[in-house]
């Protein structure tokens, strides 16, 4: 069977089941006896053993197995939850999620069988196997007769069977006996019917379902079971839940019956055996390159707006067909119908913007697992705290910023909280809390990554950047304390003493500048000695259509991205001062640098006029005005790359194209400043 035009589900589908099992195994971690938490990992990670092994992806598929025997074992209660056991298993899904990485870049799952990983999910399973034998044999030894009595079916029931069997489906009778000293029979039985539910369908009960759910019975009971699942599979579920001592399981046919005896001792052996699928020719296709696409899930409600709104388009351009351009009473239709155009245009940017918009809880999920294990890796107890997960951004944004955000909160962990000795000492809640938080601000989404640790000491910054030369004595006399802290942001600046692959606040953050920088955002800090400090990133909510000021420099067209203005101003000749070589202007008692773009873009640089005019725009806590020539006004403009040949000019974010087919570049307004 060719299953490679389900490739891609796949991908979708196990990314999902891999973030499922992070998240439950956290809720797990912090509640052990939560059994329906159990049961849903239990769920998908047997889900993602059939996918694996129905796509051919034998290792993915071996690895889940033993991660679902040890799942099975806790589900018994041979093994108690514990933080090492835990740690194994998120290992094991970060051996997942290269799995499913080398599927996407390859379509295989490449050479690696994690056997060390393996090993260990073997080494749990077995470790209280010695204890369990001899009850289970116990159990066996007292529980199984020497034969079955087949049931006889009612007649409507009999032939429900022998349709199933018709169409190469399995009919079992299975005779269920619970441990004597069980208590609340029928809430394990109801246990066993719902698990069975979901892999096929009851057709048959002895005594009644009634007097199952009154507990109108002794310690056993007999159903008929129709499924596509193995025998085995029927066993593992049953035997999986607590206080069953003894399963019988018989294969109905129409005919001479085939009797199978299984039990927990059975389970115990069969637990060791890897049942793989034979289709590993279908994984080997190593030589394909990048199967993955970036995809939306969009809601239906958005779908039904677009399609209204190219409907509406359609109307309009059949208005506009049959207007007569040569009869005069046309033209005030035309008007109407151009400014019906416009209306409709506007609503199907918005409905189309929409629909690229994801919510940031797609990426904020990978959090908790992140600060989990950084906390374990640091020895600090550390509550990750987020908010406003229904905030949403671009997907061309969202699929950026994960980096930018792990560099941060690593920073948070590790530079920013104090040691639990330290925090106790200092009068602090033992546990550090960081918290994540992302809201929309204007045309803008903002995100918070705060931690309430000692702060950043902007005199230890000043002292190493001095020391390692990046500024004089006399420029840190200059510089504000907002000054110094930017200092951060610098390549390979750090105050941390000691290198890791976590600490120090200047590891990595030279990256995140860059990376925000280049979506057309920018990076603000914080900070209060002893009291904590805010990362705050702000993100223009799309990359694709954006609100711009259209200006003329010289004899050529530029955009500036309205969400920088903070206003325009005219600058008088005399006005403009020399401070330090630097042009600047006072606007409302404010010192405003200036920039001549006419020098910035080697443009040729006119004569100074008496009355200039200046776009004053702002960066984080920084002002800066251009002196530009004059201005065209204000549009909405679609925003192309410039392609990978002109991609490194810094001070020009892109190009867009005008409504008479001219070509006019977007200024980068963060470079500039």
């Amino acid at each position: 069977m060719d299953v490679s035009q389900y490739l891609q589900m796949f991908i979708e589908e196990s990314k999902d089941n891999l973030q499922r099992l992070n998240e439950n195994l956290l809720k797990l971690e912090n509640t052990p006896e939560d059994i329906q938490t159990l049961n849903e990992i239990f769920r998908v990670a047997h889900t993602l053993k059939g996918m694996a092994g129905t796509m051919g992806f034998t290792r993915m598929q071996k690895l889940t197995h033993n991660i679902e025997n040890v799942l099975s074992e806790i589900r018994t209660g041979k093994i108690k939850v514990n933080s090492n056991m835990l740690d194994t298993l998120f290992q094991c899904l970060d051996a997942l999620e290269n799995y499913v990485e080398e599927i996407i870049n390859t379509a295989g799952e490449g050479t690696e069988d994690y056997a060390q990983l393996i090993s260990e999910l073997e080494r749990i399973v077995n470790q209280k196997k010695e204890e369990v034998v001899e009850t289970s044999k116990e159990r066996i030894i007292s529980a199984s007769p020497s034969h079955i009595e087949i049931i006889a079916l009612p007649e409507a029931q009999e032939t429900i069977k022998n349709k199933a069997l018709a169409m190469d489906m399995n009919v079992f009778q299975v005779n269920i006996h619970l441990s004597a000293n069980c208590v609340l029979k029928s809430a394990r039985a109801f246990v066993i019917f719902t698990d069975l539910e979901r892999m096929g369908e009851i057709i048959h009960c002895i005594p009644s379902v009634q007097d199952i759910e009154d507990e109108q019975f002794e310690d056993s009971f007999v159903i008929v079971f129709v499924t596509k699942e193995s025998q085995q599979r029927l066993q593992e579920v049953i035997l999986g839940v607590s206080e069953v001592s003894n399963v019988e399981i018989v294969a109905l046919h129409q005919g001479v019956q085939e009797k199978v005896i299984t039990s927990a001792e059975s389970q115990i052996e069969e637990n060791q055996e890897t049942h793989l699928n034979s289709a590993e020719a279908n994984a080997q296709q190593n030589g394909k390159q990048q199967v993955s696409s970036k995809t939306v899930r969009v809601n239906i409600d958005r779908l039904d707006t677009l399609m209204n709104l190219v409907s509406e388009l359609i109307i309009v351009k059949t208005q506009l067909e049959g207007l007569n351009v040569n009869v005069q009473d046309s033209s005030s239709n035309y008007n109407d119908s151009v400014e019906y155009l416009e209306r409709v245009t506007t609503s199907l940017h918005d409905a189309v913007m929409k629909v690229r918009m994801v919510p940031v809880e797609t990426v904020f999920n990978r959090f908790p697992r992140l600060i989990r294990d950084v906390s374990r890796k640091l020895g600090k107890d550390i509550e990750l705290v987020m908010l406003g997960e229904e905030t949403e951004l671009d997907r061309t944004v969202i699929d950026e910023i994960g980096d930018p955000l792990i560099h941060l909160l690593r920073n948070a962990a590790d530079h920013g909280l104090e040691t639990t000795e330290a925090r106790i000492a200092s009068g602090k809640p033992k546990k550090g809390t960081i918290r994540l938080e992302a809201y929309q601000d204007g045309n803008s989404v903002v995100i918070e990554v705060q931690d309430d640790g000692k702060g950043i000491d902007v005199s230890k910054i000043k002292n190493k950047a001095i020391q390692k030369g990046t500024i004089t004595k006399e420029e840190a006399g200059t510089m504000s304390d907002q000054e110094i802290v930017e200092l951060l942001f610098r390549p390979s600046f750090s105050t941390s003493e000691e290198i890791t692959d976590l600490s120090g606040r200047g590891v990595g953050l030279d990256v995140v500048k860059s990376k925000i920088t280049t979506l057309g955002g920018h990076v603000e800090v914080q900070t209060e000695l002893n009291k904590g400090s805010i990362f705050r990133i702000r993100l223009p909510l799309t990359l694709a259509i954006i609100q711009a000021l259209m200006i003329n420099i010289g004899s050529e067209k530029y955009a500036i991205p309205l969400n920088n203005i903070q206003n325009i101003e005219d600058v008088r000749k005399e006005d403009i001062k020399l401070v330090q070589k630097q042009e600047v202007i006072v606007v409302r008692d404010e010192i405003i640098p200036i920039i001549r773009l006419h020098r910035v873009l080697g443009l040729p640089e006119q004569e100074d006029k008496e009355l200039m005019m200046g776009v004053i725009v702002k960066k984080g806590e920084r002002q800066v005005g251009f002196i530009i020539d004059s201005l065209i006004g204000q549009q909405e403009i679609v925003i192309k790359s410039l392609g990978k040949y002109l991609s490194g000019i810094d001070i020009i974010a892109g190009a867009t194209i005008l409504g008479n087919g001219e070509v006019a570049l977007i200024l980068d307004v963060n470079s500039l400043i």
